[in-house]
């Protein structure tokens, strides 16, 4: 089974599965795909036009870890439901917040 997070100097990285038009703003837990990575679930109201969305998942995500929204990066995935996303800061407090997630 591949990491759940992969950590850096001052980075941690992780896979989104995002869902836009979601009817609400939420993170629904880690969960794992059919080639066993895993990747944590989220939705958002906005809809996915001029980055509406990912701006709403960056939003959603500073304030479920508690981050400035300026240490969270879409590196991969811009256009896709599927992202990889990169959070600088104390690795070690955002694994733990980031595992936390159900």
């Amino acid at each position: 089974m591949a990491e759940r997070l992969r950590i850096a100097a001052g980075v941690i990285s992780f896979h989104v599965r995002l869902t836009p038009k979601g009817g609400r703003d939420a993170v629904d837990g880690w969960q794992i795909a059919s080639d066993g990575s895993e990747h944590l679930k989220a939705r958002v109201r906005a809809v996915p036009e001029d980055g509406k969305a990912n701006a709403a998942l960056i939003a959603l995500l500073a304030a479920t870890l508690g981050v400035p929204k300026s240490t969270i990066e879409i590196v991969t995935g811009a256009t896709a439901r599927l992202k990889r996303v990169e959070i600088a800061g104390d690795p070690a407090v955002l694994a733990a917040r980031l595992e936390g997630l159900k």
